[in-house]
């Protein structure tokens, strides 16, 4: 159901140092920031657990954790999260979902994962190329770049898995939606390559026929200057009527709220609908 234009909303954050080894603070510190910032709904989103210990990130491995471990910290995330949903429920309506990893085996566990746990909702992501990750770093994109045979091929993998994912798991918010020019200088030129720019439109019309949510990611803005997707996706997506709705992609007390008026501001005078659409 629609919430009020001026009301402040972010469906992708709440990672937390408690639940996220690249996070830091507690979640319910987190879940406070929002409600002193004045945000009436909000999507907590940790990641969700590797599918194997093949999958790790190198500070889970550091931090001394495996794919079981890691599985149990997620158990406590969610019972967590149900809590402070309950707690804080007179002054801020909490979303409890997770954040999708796209890789070998993904699909059969998201759907164990939500079987078990019954989140209000997920987001979807792509972090890997192949079960290359390329987000975590610049080596690890340069590498993904060389295993897909170019950063062309990249992209055009990147959008058909991404694609893969859509219509397996048909999340009800797509996450940062063109996260594969995270270390790519000249992502807007390669964006318009027919290869990609296909894709991409493919892709967007995905979404408006599933009825989907697109996340308005605005942790790039304050390394690219423009948020995920960028403004030549963004403007697609008016076209094709996409619902769009921020998130600030929190992953501290101190990102808890950051660009979230300018990208609603950015919303506005791209023309999309700011009563925003909501996962329930």
């Amino acid at each position: 159901m629609p919430i009020r234009k001026t009301d402040l909303i972010s469906l992708h954050g709440g990672h937390s140092g408690e639940f996220c080894c690249h996070g830091s603070d507690r979640l319910e510190d987190l879940v406070r920031a929002y409600v002193e910032q004045g945000f009436r709904r909000v999507g907590l989103t940790e990641h969700m657990p590797p599918v194997s210990d093949r999958f790790l990130y190198p500070d889970e491995i550091e931090a001394g954790l495996d794919a079981a471990a890691l599985y149990r910290r997620f158990a406590r995330y969610i019972s967590t999260a149900r809590v402070l949903q309950k707690k804080y429920s007179s002054r801020i309506t909490i979303y409890v979902g997770f954040e999708t990893e796209t890789c070998r085996g993904y699909q059969e566990f998201v759907r164990k994962l939500l079987d078990e746990f019954r989140p209000d909702y997920i987001v979807g992501s792509v972090h890997h190329v192949d079960d290359t990750p390329f987000d975590y770093s610049p080596e690890d994109y340069t590498r993904a770049a060389r295993q897909a045979g170019g950063i062309d091929e990249l992209y055009c993998r990147y959008f058909d898995l991404q694609l893969e994912m859509i219509n397996s798991l048909r999340p009800a918010v797509v996450g940062h939606l063109d996260l594969i020019r995270i270390h790519d200088p000249g992502y807007r030129d390669r964006l318009k390559r027919p290869e990609v720019e296909s894709r991409v439109h493919r892709n967007l019309e995905r979404i408006r026929r599933l009825d989907l949510i697109m996340d308005c990611d605005l942790r790039a803005l304050d390394a690219q200057g423009e948020p995920y997707p960028c403004r030549s996706i963004l403007l697609q997506a008016r076209e094709l009527g996409i619902a769009v709705v921020p998130g600030d992609d929190s992953h501290s007390v101190d990102t808890v709220g950051r660009n979230i008026k300018t990208g609603i501001k950015l919303l506005r005078e791209l023309g999309f609908n700011t009563s925003w659409k909501v996962p329930l």
